[in-house]
């Protein structure tokens, strides 16, 4: 009764973060994935851009994990950046670049920020009057997974109901809010959900934003603030504050449980940014720079400054930084002011000519820190060394219809026994003559300190009805080698997809895949229905 109250009280009075006018983010679903690549499904893919950067929320941190292959109008096809974990129907995140729509008025020329772009102006009566208007859109969706096989491993049978929502403006007004959750449940959990809602229950989103006007911005309940997006998603109150060209913003809240993603009132935290952005004819830059104090129980659980930029003004060139300085320890019951690096992200994107793109990036990270949730593992917490690596990136499209590229990457800890390296090569040929299909073949190199391995893919995707059937098929070959055993493991892999439009706003996605190995065979199935509004 207790985590039902709470999320009743959550979904009557739990809701608001600032208006990001700035950089918005954009949120999409994995609809597929196969070894190389990851298919994400948006409701519509503008502004976003081959080479740009997807993200994953983890511990409610966004998290670099995908960058931008190809793109259609409403799915992106990716290819990993990251060692995380991506399973289908997972919550993808983009963030959107500014857009500075030019709109006359009194035969002025004013700059007005995206979402106030979209209102109607009413300027007949030389007034700066705006009517807002409503606009109302989401979706809803069901998602059954199916693995099964002759293996002693149990059969699981899962589902996934997703539902999303975005009101801008209701009723005119100057309040919009939004909304984004999933309950999963499968044979085995059933008992669990049951003794706690939250088990199955996430909510990632739920908020109510309120305009006072085009730079002053109050929103409250659950939503990551893409200016913070390392502090992940803030359960409470959240304001901004524009200046021209300077942000300022505040927030007070609490963070989501750890173990359930519930409220928790107990992990109290606030913090304040101050942001500055330039737009320019080639691109725009943006920094930021916030302070940030968590607790737990009303005991100081991290302290940290963090710092990100973003950075286009160069033709053909685009930087994302970020790090994070942690500035509390607390080691047996001694508590200390500390400068300390913890977390480091740099990514460089550069277009040498249209068809020739090259990517760069490096992280180097610590096991984050919260002293007093932590409190009983916090030793081994600290025995471990940085984790850096590198992953270099080039793409490049020789003639119209052929892409080719290489995703390289090296990850080390100076205490690992062996540095992780891999190397990941693909050539795609589209609109084979006679056919109208897409070709990929690749090939991927793995080296780790327990196991290397070697994969080889051919697939085959086609539009059966343009704009309403699309389907694919794919063969994988995958050779892995555990050293510290010296077993040998073979595995035969392959995929079949299909998606289909049923109507303007109504989609069905089936995917299926089997394993084959020289004893055992593993199935899995995935099918989606989703319904836009």
């Amino acid at each position: 009764m207790k985590n039902l109250f709470l999320f009743i009280l959550f979904v009557l009075c739990y809701s608001i973060a600032p208006g990001q006018n700035q950089i918005e983010v954009k949120e999409g679903t994995v609809s597929y994935i196969t070894s190389q690549n990851v298919y994400v499904r948006f409701e519509s893919t503008e502004n976003i851009q081959p080479g740009d950067t997807l993200f994953i929320r983890k511990e409610a941190k966004l998290v670099p994990v995908l960058v931008v292959k190809e793109l259609s109008s409403i799915s992106c096809v990716c290819s990993f950046i990251s060692d995380e974990e991506i399973q289908v129907s997972d919550v993808i995140v983009a963030k959107q670049k500014p857009q500075i729509i030019p709109v006359q008025v009194e035969d002025t020329l004013v700059k007005m920020e995206p979402e106030i772009a979209e209102i109607d102006t009413i300027s007949e009566k030389n007034t700066d009057e705006k009517k807002l208007k409503q606009d109302i859109s989401g979706q809803l969706s069901i998602s059954s997974y199916s693995n099964f096989s002759n293996s002693p491993a149990s059969n699981l049978q899962r589902m996934r109901y997703t539902f999303s929502l975005q009101a801008e403006h209701i009723g005119g007004s100057k309040l919009s809010a939004e909304t984004y959750m999933s309950f999963v449940h499968s044979n085995k959990n059933w008992d669990e959900v049951q003794s706690n809602i939250f088990n199955g229950l996430k909510i990632y989103k739920l908020s109510f934003l309120y305009d006072f006007n085009e730079t002053t911005h109050l929103l409250l309940g659950r939503k990551i603030n893409p200016k913070l997006s390392s502090v992940g998603a803030i359960d409470g109150l959240q304001f901004e504050k524009q200046f021209k060209s300077i942000s300022a913003g505040a927030f007070v809240g609490s963070r989501p449980d750890y173990a359930d993603y519930s409220i928790n009132l107990n992990l109290f935290q606030y913090g304040a940014y101050v942001g500055h952005e330039h737009q320019a004819k080639n691109g725009f830059m943006q920094s930021t720079l916030s302070y940030v104090t968590q607790y737990n129980s009303s005991n100081t659980d991290r302290r940290f400054l963090y710092f990100q930029h973003v950075n286009s003004l160069v033709k053909n060139l685009y930087f994302f930084g970020s790090l994070e300085m942690d500035l509390y320890k607390k080691v047996n019951e001694i508590s200390e002011n500390t400068f300390n690096l913890s977390n480091l992200y740099l990514s460089l994107r550069y277009r040498v000519i249209r068809q020739l793109s090259m990517t760069l990036s490096y992280s180097a990270r610590q096991n984050i820190i919260y002293y007093e949730t932590y409190k009983d593992f916090i030793e081994r917490l600290l025995e471990k060394e940085t984790l850096q690596g590198w992953r270099f990136q080039i793409n490049y499209r020789p003639i119209r219809n052929l892409a080719v590229g290489v995703n390289a990457g090296y990850r080390f800890r100076p205490d690992d026994p062996k540095a992780s390296m891999n190397l990941y090569a693909y050539a795609t040929y589209s609109q084979i003559p006679w056919i109208k299909a897409s070709v990929t073949l690749s090939a991927t190199l793995l080296e780790t300190s327990y196991i290397s391995g070697n994969i080889y893919s051919i697939g085959l995707t086609r539009d059966i009805i343009p704009g309403r059937i699309y389907a694919g098929l794919k063969y994988r070959y995958v050779d892995y080698l555990y050293t510290n055993s010296e077993f040998s493991q073979i595995q035969n892999i392959g995929e079949a997809n299909i998606s289909w439009r049923i109507y303007k706003k109504l989609s069905l996605s089936m995917y299926y895949e089997g394993t084959f190995e020289k004893q055992y065979s593993f199935n899995r199935i995935y099918v989606n229905l989703s319904q836009r509004f």
